[in-house]
């Protein structure tokens, strides 16, 4: 199983070292070049619009969105998570559009309003799982392909539709590997 990490902003060296130890080969995408032969790809954290303006600068906005319609998996946490969904009446940033709902950005309050908590996520067992949340956005309006795998107050910030998922949260931060072996297994098993 080959999976990216796009290494435009954000936390990608804590994505490959949580991938690694699930057993995947990875790669650093940083130009279009780089998604060749990927199974799936992580889209990190970071700021949406500087990501996105990147993405585009790369020429890889285009080449992501054609590769996901060709069956690669994406796993976007937080900036990523806004990337992928579609958009908002009022919030004018593009987005790939890749899941069926619309996105709030810094639903969670600003850097300064951060937090941890233990999340119930039924698909990874019964163990609560330590999720980060920094500047987090939230998912509303899901469309009838959108798994919810988890609320928080009951805002959906873990969605998957097919192969690709989308957390408002860090897994990559807590040194639980078990939302990144979820991907993993999601690719391999080749679910949509």
């Amino acid at each position: 199983m080959k999976i990216g990490v796009l290494a435009l902003q954000g936390a990608v060296r804590e994505h490959v070292w949580a991938l690694q130890a699930c057993g995947a080969e990875t790669v650093t995408v940083k130009g279009r070049e780089d998604l060749a032969g990927l199974d799936g790809l992580v889209i990190p954290g970071g700021e949406s619009t500087t990501v996105g303006k990147l993405l585009k600068r790369f020429q890889l906005w285009d080449a992501v969105r054609e590769r996901a319609q060709a069956g690669m998996g994406i796993f976007g946490t937080c900036t990523g998570m806004i990337l992928l969904a579609k958009g908002r009446a009022g919030d004018n940033e593009p987005r790939l559009g890749l899941i069926e709902c619309e996105v709030v950005r810094n639903a969670f309050g600003r850097q300064v309003d951060s937090f941890e908590t233990e999340l119930a996520v039924p698909v990874l067992g019964e163990q609560p799982f330590p999720a980060v949340f920094i500047r987090a956005p939230y998912l509303i309006n899901p469309g009838r392909q959108v798994e919810v795998l988890a609320t928080l107050d009951g805002k959906i910030v873990l969605a998957r539709q097919g192969k690709i998922l989308a957390g408002a949260f860090h897994p990559e931060l807590t040194g639980d590997l078990r939302l990144h072996r979820y991907f993993h297994d999601l690719l391999r098993c080749g679910e949509d």
